[in-house]
């Protein structure tokens, strides 16, 4: 989830057009692909794995996709072999990226992510360089009305979950990673359907950025990254107020 403003992210997010769905699968497939080689094929025995499906669902992507993907991962079908890589760097005005790759080709993602950032003003940084100022857990975004704050509490922690946030515009729920699989399900037992549910980078150091050409720069270092096929997430730390954020996406 790019940047600070986490409800504006998900608005947009929620009106992508069909012509960016195949992109979406695509990043779904490479993920339940991944997690049933982890984790094996059966969602009931494996909670990553059953938590894409959800994912997968929402997103209405093809059932025969899904069992393809599940497949692959498996081995009963053949298929190349993803690695999961994580890229950090810094865009212009010192916002800080951090940018999640599966690929099967190394090499190839490398060279993209860096010639990304070098045309919007950016580069790539050493392993940890940037990672400090940013908080890696579970994350799940429940608009407000879709359920109460005792309610929330009360299924959230008791599965696992370390906090839950109250803003003007609903919950944030953070996990440890590890529990992420696990609050999920509870959300999904409980009939509490997140906005956003992801294992994020959530900055706990933010960058003000004020200035429209900035915003559009920024904005546009973060869009040439998620419109990249091996790209699977980015996520930076600027902070801008809304209407500066809705200029700089026009």
């Amino acid at each position: 989830m790019a940047g600070h403003n986490k409800w504006s992210k998900v608005k947009r997010l929620k009106a992508v057009t069909d012509a960016r769905k195949g992109k979406v699968f695509s990043r779904l497939a490479r993920d339940i692909t991944l997690a049933a080689k982890a984790g094996g094929g059966s969602p009931d025995a494996n909670a990553r794995l059953r938590t894409l499906l959800l994912k997968a669902r929402e997103s209405n992507m093809p059932a025969d996709n899904v069992d393809r993907a599940i497949k692959k991962g498996t081995g009963e079908l053949p298929g190349v072999v993803f690695e999961e890589i994580t890229y950090e760097g810094y865009g212009p005005g010192g916002v800080a990226f951090i940018v999640k790759v599966t690929t099967d080709n190394k090499q190839r993602a490398a060279q993209e992510v860096r010639s990304i950032f070098t045309r919007w003003g950016g580069n790539l940084a050493q392993t940890g360089s940037v990672s400090f100022q940013f908080l890696h857990a579970g994350q799940f975004l429940i608009a407000a009305g879709k359920t109460t704050e005792d309610r929330l509490l009360e299924v959230a922690l008791e599965a696992g979950a370390d906090d839950v946030i109250t803003t003007e515009q609903g919950f944030e729920v953070r996990c440890n990673v590890h529990a992420f699989d696990k609050v999920a399900h509870a959300l999904e037992q409980a009939g509490i359907k997140p906005d956003s549910a992801e294992i994020a980078y959530i900055p706990s150091v933010t960058v003000p950025v004020t200035g429209l050409d900035l915003a559009k720069h920024i904005v546009k270092l973060q869009e040439s990254l998620e419109e990249n096929d091996d790209v699977q997430a980015v996520f930076s730390n600027e902070e801008m107020d809304d209407a500066i954020s809705d200029a700089a996406h026009a």
